[in-house]
């Protein structure tokens, strides 16, 4: 047992002898508070848990053992602040909810004053470990939060983006002649994987002419049409020909209606005008009709 007369000793010194050795103990009791807590959470495996209460007590301790100001300690004690920051990148992969993330870090705040409350029998000196361990923790759970949410914005973005190139698909149509489909609205973040997808596939298949079909688009208002000469603009600086189909009879009146000029661009009503402009372009032949068969 500790014990002496308030201010007697660092109180510092009081919470790093009061916990010192007892990584274990602080692991075991962690892990067991929090399946108690929360069985049903994303990522609260026993074995999952048990790594992490591993990690971040070892981390805790070193940097208790430091001369870093406890209101610093979780930001500028590289261990323990990488200990925190993996602990919810990992469980923002897996799912779980920012605030049970920062909860579990506070949890351990409740384990390391119940060892203090099993060591310091001084009530005043046990106060004063106290509000020290609450600025570590209060700290830890902020830094736990912040990361989570940073870990998930990155998630989505990572995901939007996979989604954006997976619903704008450039293929081969011809030899030297590529074509990319659009269903949806076009926006500048969708824009910008289109025409990266689409120089892209120009440099690759060595193509010479680029077709855009909007048959799948709705509606073409003014930034759609910015959006669609903006990628001409780069498709023509690679050296190819570009070619707009799609155009059906709305939505060539709703262009002229808005008054935006598109008549330095080649437009086709359907893509298979289109693919037959892009054969003379490139000197090549379409395939001859197929006979009709006999019934």
């Amino acid at each position: 047992m500790i014990s002496s007369s308030a201010g007697a000793a660092d109180v510092r010194q009081l919470v790093v002898e009061s916990l010192k050795g007892r990584s274990d103990d602080i692991a075991d009791r962690w892990v067991l508070l929090q399946m108690e807590r929360a069985p049903m959470e994303p990522a609260n495996s026993e074995r999952e848990l048990r790594y992490e209460a591993d990690t971040l007590s070892s981390a805790l301790l070193t940097g208790l053992d430091t001369t870093l100001p406890f209101g610093h300690l979780v930001h500028q004690h590289r261990e323990l602040r990488e200990a925190v920051r993996e602990l919810s990148m990992r469980r923002a992969r897996a799912g779980a909810t920012p605030t049970a993330t920062a909860m579990s870090v506070l949890a351990l705040k409740d384990v390391l004053l119940e060892l203090l409350r099993e060591t310091v029998e001084d009530t005043d000196r046990l106060f004063a470990a106290a509000v020290l361990i609450d600025r570590l923790l209060d700290a830890a759970g902020a830094l736990s939060f912040a990361t989570y949410v940073e870990g998930r914005e990155d998630i989505i973005r990572r995901q939007s983006r996979q989604l954006l190139e997976v619903s704008t698909p450039v293929v081969r149509l011809w030899r030297q002649v590529v074509a990319v489909p659009l269903i949806g609205t076009l926006d500048t973040a969708r824009t910008q994987v289109v025409m990266e997808n689409l120089l892209q596939a120009i440099q690759d298949e060595d193509a010479q002419v680029a077709i855009i079909d909007i048959t799948g688009v709705p509606t073409v208002d003014t930034a759609v049409a910015q959006h669609l000469m903006q990628t001409v603009r780069a498709v023509r600086l690679m050296g190819a020909d570009c070619v707009i189909s799609g155009i059906r009879p709305t939505i060539a009146q709703t262009i002229a209606q808005l008054g935006i000029d598109l008549s330095d661009i080649l437009t086709r009503a359907t893509l298979a005008e289109a693919l037959s402009e892009a054969m003379k372009i490139t000197g090549g032949s379409a395939p001859a009709p197929r006979a009709p068969v006999a019934r």
